[in-house]
């Protein structure tokens, strides 16, 4: 077996090795690198084969067969790899497509005009027989085109290198390895073909691209070159902070952050990688359903699991990757430690409970401090009313200073009773239940209540009320708002004073109205109306002043249940008058009957609810 024999063989079995790496990278075809792959080594499998052929020709015409066995391969090779290279690193993405249909217009333009050669010679000029040498049979002399196919693919190797060697140091030291292996299977057949140039006569760039292939076989078996791009990768790697563990479409783990370590400490035992996801995550069966069973979109869930003497709560993002196409090439599992926030919410929620339980506290020493201090308070009030009647009739001395005790005595029985309606009423524990009821009657009421107190001071009371008027509302809350503006009215009236209380029909409401020709408003209490001031921030005048202010923002608390809006009017030295709205009733009628007021009026009058 001669020279020429021995080297065909050895093409022909270099093109038999990149058809297998072809057959290889057609187990991944849906991946768009893997189908480049695919062409790539057919393309440079033909190259190899039509020069084997080349080597044994024994005449002309079987050298230019040969020739259009290896065109079929030699000017797609070069654009191949660097369309491989740009789907490998995601660059131009966006115009990938009109980007291959430039870069095949020169090769397109070769093989074509290498088919048509014996027309035009532009690829070879003519065809030098070699009598004294047996490699190769015929030598050929270089048209201008087989110049610009040269010039082209080193110009395409060039670009290539560009964006390779950057994208190196950049790269995790996985996709190193691979890009390595792309970098090496252009370099061989590129020195090898530099040869050729140096006047060597015989071809040595297919043996390049048998090299090539082995180290793309080398690179899919030891560095799993074409399962992901380092364009995944750096989605992964570049722009999260938080635990990152990278999938292949196989459900198998390529590659996984420190922070994703540390949630997931079983992926720092597994010394090779890519590793099965099974075997790795065994020990979390939860996490590996949803790995396994993820859907076409993202998901988002949950995960805990004890770890160093403490419970650690994950927030998980499972994403699919994608090149260019809608194939997914992989998986992002994204682990996001939401540990402290879990404990922060748990210890807030403990200080909640204990803030209820004292919460809970108060409210109950609230309630008993107040009813002690009431009922020995209503007590007070019939005593010194009974002595009061006493002392009146008997014309002792010190009778006046007397009436002054009871007032002061009924004043603060009257604030203890405004304090716990409103601490009832903030708590929601003031019950509303709106009936129909006549106006009249229960203003009849109210004025009968305060007769005694009005009478004191020669006070005249009236009232100036339809007899058909009936408004929804709830009686005691009624009784209460009437209670607290005709005191007011009383307190501030002068002796021989004339209070008047009215009502008017407006639409579907009823304006109720309360009119002394006292002292009026004072500017604290008008400011602090007109502000609707809360309770918290009352002002503190240690005076009576103090608990009528109390008392009407009480009041219009309780207009504001029913749904109404109380104001007033006010000239300082000449009165005041009070309005309040309340809805309107139909055929609203009193629910109890004149008996049963007087039962009532003595019940309130002592201080009972």
């Amino acid at each position: 077996m001669d020279t020429r024999q021995w080297m065909a063989m050895l093409l022909f079995l270099a093109a038999a090795l990149m058809a297998f790496i072809s057959f290889l990278s057609y187990r991944k075809r849906h991946l768009p690198v893997a189908k480049t792959m695919i062409l790539t080594m057919l393309a440079a499998a033909c190259y190899a084969a039509g020069y084997a052929f080349e080597l044994i020709s024994r005449n002309l015409g079987e050298v230019k067969l040969s020739l259009q066995i290896e065109y079929l391969g030699i000017p797609f090779v070069t654009p191949l790899w660097l369309l491989m290279l740009l789907q490998f690193t995601g660059v131009a993405g966006r115009y990938r497509k009109r980007l291959a249909l430039a870069l095949f217009v020169v090769p397109a333009a070769v093989f074509l005009l290498h088919l048509t050669n014996d027309w035009h010679h532009l690829v070879y000029s003519r065809y030098d027989l070699n009598p004294d040498a047996s490699i190769p049979l015929y030598t050929t002399v270089k048209g201008p085109w087989y110049k610009v196919h040269a010039i082209y693919n080193y110009a395409v190797i060039l670009c290539g290198y560009s964006i390779f060697i950057p994208m190196y140091w950049r790269a995790l030291p996985v996709v190193r390895k691979q890009i390595a292996v792309l970098i090496l299977g252009a370099v061989v057949p590129m020195l090898f073909n530099l040869v050729f140039w140096f006047g060597i006569r015989i071809d040595l760039t297919p043996f390049g691209f048998a090299v090539s292939g082995v180290a793309f076989m080398w690179g899919i078996f030891r560095f799993n070159l074409l399962r992901l791009t380092p364009l995944a990768q750096a989605k992964v790697f570049d722009t999260i902070r938080d635990g990152v563990v990278l999938f292949d479409y196989e459900d198998q783990i390529v590659s996984y952050n420190e922070a994703a370590a540390e949630a997931l400490p079983e992926l720092g035992l597994t010394k090779r990688y890519p590793a099965i996801a099974a075997e790795v995550l065994s020990g979390s069966p939860e996490l590996l359903a949803r790995i396994r069973g993820a859907a076409a979109g993202d998901e988002r869930f949950p995960f805990h699991r004890y770890q160093e003497s403490r419970n650690k709560h994950y927030n998980c993002s499972l994403s699919f990757l994608y090149d260019s196409g809608t194939v997914p090439i992989g998986k992002i599992l994204v682990l996001n430690d939401i540990t402290e926030l879990k404990e922060n919410e748990a210890r807030l929620r403990e200080n909640a409970r204990q803030l209820s339980e004292l919460n809970a506290f108060k409210d109950k020493m609230f309630t008993v401090v107040a009813h002690d201090i009431r009922d020995p308070i209503a007590l007070l009030v019939s005593l010194t009313e009974l002595l009061g009647e006493e002392l009146a009739a008997a014309e002792m001395a010190h009778a006046d200073v007397f009436r002054e005790l009871q007032g002061q005595v009924q004043n603060t029985f009257h604030l203890v009773e405004n304090l716990l309606d409103w601490y009832r009423n903030q708590k929601g524990k003031v019950a509303f239940h709106p009936l129909g009821w006549n106006l009249q009657q229960v203003v009849r009421q109210a004025l009968s209540l305060a007769a005694a107190k009005a009478g004191m001071k020669q006070i005249r009371m009236t009232e100036r009320i339809d007899e058909n008027f009936a408004v929804s509302a709830d009686k005691e809350m009624l009784d209460l708002i009437l209670r607290n503006l005709l005191s007011n009215a009383i307190k501030y009236t002068g002796k021989g004073g004339a209070i008047e209380v009215g009502a008017e029909r407006e639409g579907e409401r009823i304006v109720v109205s309360v009119r002394d020709n006292g002292a009026g408003v004072d500017e604290t209490t008008s400011r602090m109306l007109l502000q609707e001031e809360p309770f918290s921030k009352l002002p503190d005048t240690g005076d009576d002043q103090g608990n009528t202010r109390f008392g009407l923002m009480l009041t219009r608390e309780f207009v504001r249940i029913h749904g109404g809006s109380l104001w007033f009017d006010s000239v300082p030295g000449n009165g005041s008058t009070f309005f309040f709205t309340l809805p309107g009733s139909a055929g609203g009628r009193a629910a109890y009957d004149d008996g049963e007021w007087e039962a009532k009026t003595v019940e309130s009058h002592l201080g009972g609810r």
